[in-house]
């Protein structure tokens, strides 16, 4: 894919979801003012943090799309694997927040606190925002796979996680209105139960950012399709000192290579090139390749 059109593309999904995204922070706050709902006012806050996002990603994005320069010989991909840190952190902190808040209102609720009924355009604004965050956390994944970029996906799920704090919500809301007043701690006791979700998403999408960023290897399964796409060359006998890294939304493949002392550099260097091509057709144009040819020992 163009570097433009991943551009192009990456742009377009995330100003959809920031779109999507003013539209549920002002509808969010009207109803939880106009219902009553603290509850609602937090997944408000919620999807503030996911409008934050998005311009987290257009920026960084951009930054990581330049190319090789005299100081970054490897590119700025690594700009996109800060952006995806950067999301993973505030969706960590959203999830530790809304199981305080949940934590302290159930706590408090138990003691004997009172906690308001909420109105029933608090529940609907709930299921509203359940449908179309669902909605958007489908189109955006699915295009960040097709462009191959962590940061998009990254936000994608920070989409779904509003998706799910708004079930929670909805859960807590139904329950305090068509129950009774009494049954209103199901609102704070949902809101923990979804935040351990959210903050188990955080961890992931910030555990893959560190591991990039550390230079982990590609996982056993990519490096064993390596290792196959480099026996299938004829001539070559071997190979060693294979490195794999993540630049962003490439990869960076190096290793050294036995071919026969006998061929001629032209036949090597044919070798190795067909084997860049191969490479390059199975993890993508933009893959990073160093070979270094060796004589069959």
């Amino acid at each position: 894919m163009e570097t433009k059109d991943r551009e192009h593309r990456i742009y377009f999904v995330t100003l959809m979801g920031s779109v999507v995204n003013v539209v549920l922070l002002v509808f969010k706050f009207m109803a939880g003012i106009l219902g009553g709902s603290a509850a609602m006012i937090a997944d408000a806050v919620h999807s503030l943090s996911d409008f934050l996002t998005d311009i987290v990603v257009v920026l960084f994005v951009k930054i990581s799309s330049k190319p090789e320069d005299k100081d970054h010989d490897y590119g700025h991909g690594k700009y996109e694997t800060l952006a995806t840190s950067f999301i993973g952190v505030a969706l960590l902190c959203v999830g530790l927040y809304i199981l305080y808040s949940g934590s302290y209102r159930t706590w408090a609720a138990f003691n004997g606190a009172p906690i308001e009924q909420p109105g029933i355009v608090a529940l609907w604004a709930a299921l509203f925002s359940i449908m179309l965050k669902e909605w958007t956390y489908r189109f955006t994944v699915k295009v960040g796979k097709e462009v191959q970029s962590q940061a998009v996906i990254a936000n994608a799920w920070h989409h779904r996680s509003d998706s799910l704090s708004s079930i929670g919500t909805a859960i807590g809301i139904g329950g305090a209105i068509f129950l009774g007043k009494e049954w209103a701690v199901l609102d704070p006791i949902a809101a923990v139960v979804v935040s351990i979700f959210i903050i188990r998403t955080a961890a992931m999408l910030v555990s893959g950012a560190l591991d990039e960023l550390l230079e982990k290897s590609l996982p056993d399964a990519e490096e064993q399709q390596i290792e196959k796409i480099v026996q299938s060359e004829p001539d070559v006998s071997g190979m060693h000192h294979l490195c794999t890294r993540r630049i962003g939304s490439r990869i960076a493949i190096e290793m050294h290579l036995r071919m026969p002392g006998n061929i001629s550099l032209n036949e090597s260097h044919a070798h190795a090139t067909n084997i860049e091509r191969k490479l390059r057709s199975h993890f993508g144009e933009r893959t990073h390749i160093n070979i270094h040819v060796e004589p069959l020992k």
